[in-house]
């Protein structure tokens, strides 16, 4: 029988450390870490639909050495994941933001950063030299998006990812019925809950209150519930291709959107000289009935081909998945509650975790299927009835 883990070494999987970060945290931050929009239909769907995908091994191949290095917005890194941008990381630990940015550096990846971190954009990147990217969405107030891309000039982030799915909040219910939605609301019964995670408690004392610094300054506060409602008030339905490209512009350098899920919407990205789309439905945290990410990749390859980066995010939680996807075109894949998973269940060292799993997942895959480099992963090393969803579409 399965032993629910104590701790790190007891962790051999991402559920692993999903079961450990929820005994740890107090249960609104677990949900909202864990929950999605509405039936939650699509978040569970984002991973259950790898397994329509079966990988095809090549055998009495040299695999004695694999390489799974990459290149992604014009950054170099040793394995083909990174990692997502996801707000508010000092709700699972008090290290947040810069614990994982300290992990994914040295586990030789690129992190983004969210508008929303608990910690501000230069705190992060004085903790790691390594590559960054930060994501920012295109505000009511266009001065304060353009303050945030200069502050990212300044800061030397390489890279911009723009989140285009969010012309408002999704409903998500779990947050509503937990007391964290947009804005929070902070009620006795859910401070109470706090109460039974001292070790929470102390660690978020250590590092005072909870804040988004990068907004602070446009708010006039230090008050977290100030900010997450000056951010619901901000996002702006109005944004349209023309916007973006603008952005693109001012930016001057790389740039992902994320938040792509159909074909017409990636070729409009590539019209825009975008550098790369990143295919996501946001964890199935805004539209609960989208289409997963993974059934629309092959097509959206089929129809941007080498034009655009394809970055595959949602549902990833092993090795495995990252083969499959990048068989169906993806360049990269990107991860955000597999990382939080491992935050929640042990700071930095738990973010490490997680990354060593799923690159040693990877490593252990690529090596069983007969690939020695993940540039050569395509079509062939999946099954016939995946290939019937993709039709050509260029």
């Amino acid at each position: 029988m399965w032993k629910k883990p104590r701790n790190l070494d007891d962790c051999h999987n991402i559920a692993d450390l999903r079961e450990l970060s929820r005994r740890r945290l107090p249960g609104p931050f677990f949900h909202f870490l864990d929950g999605a929009a509405e039936t939650e239909y699509t978040a569970s769907r984002n991973t259950a639909a790898f397994n329509e995908i079966n990988l095809i091994p090549r055998c009495l191949v040299d695999v004695s050495s694999v390489d799974t290095s990459t290149t992604v917005l014009g950054q170099d890194i040793e394995w083909p994941v990174i990692c997502a941008p996801t707000g508010a990381s000092r709700f699972f630990h008090a290290q947040g933001e810069l614990a994982v940015a300290r992990a994914a550096a040295d586990a030789g990846t690129l992190y983004s950063l969210s508008v929303m971190s608990t910690y501000s954009l230069e705190e992060v990147a004085a903790v790691s030299a390594a590559p960054k990217m930060f994501q920012l969405y295109i505000f009511r107030d266009r001065d304060f998006t353009q303050a945030l891309i200069e502050r990212c000039k300044r800061a030397d982030y390489r890279a911009l990812c723009l989140t285009v799915d969010t012309a408002v909040p999704g409903n998500r219910e779990r947050d509503l019925r937990t007391g964290l939605g947009v804005p929070p609301k902070f009620t006795l019964a859910n401070i109470a809950g706090f109460t039974m995670h001292p070790g929470w408690l102390v660690g978020l004392a250590s590092k005072g209150p909870l804040s988004m610094p990068n907004v602070a300054d446009w708010t006039g506060s230090n008050n977290i519930v100030a900010h997450s409602k000056f951010f619901g008030e901000q996002l702006d339905p109005s944004v349209t291709w023309k916007d973006v490209r603008e952005i693109i512009e001012v930016w001057g350098g790389p740039f992902a959107l994320k938040g792509i899920l159909s074909v017409d919407d990636a070729r409009r990205a590539v019209d825009i000289g975008a550098t790369a789309i990143i295919v996501s439905n946001h964890g199935g945290r805004q539209l609960d009935g989208s289409a997963t990410s993974i059934e629309v990749l092959p097509d959206i390859v089929a129809a941007v081909g080498d034009q655009i980066e394809v970055i595959l995010d949602g549902g990833i939680r092993r090795g495995t998945h990252v083969l499959k996807a990048l068989a169906c075109g993806a360049k990269a894949c990107s991860i955000g509650r597999p990382y939080l998973y491992g935050l929640g269940a042990g700071g930095e060292a738990g973010v490490t975790k997680a990354l060593h799993i799923l690159r040693t997942e990877i490593v252990r895959a690529m090596t069983l299927s007969g690939c020695t480099d993940v540039e050569d992963l395509d079509e062939s090393f999946v099954s016939s009835k995946h290939r019937l969803w993709s039709k050509s579409v260029a």
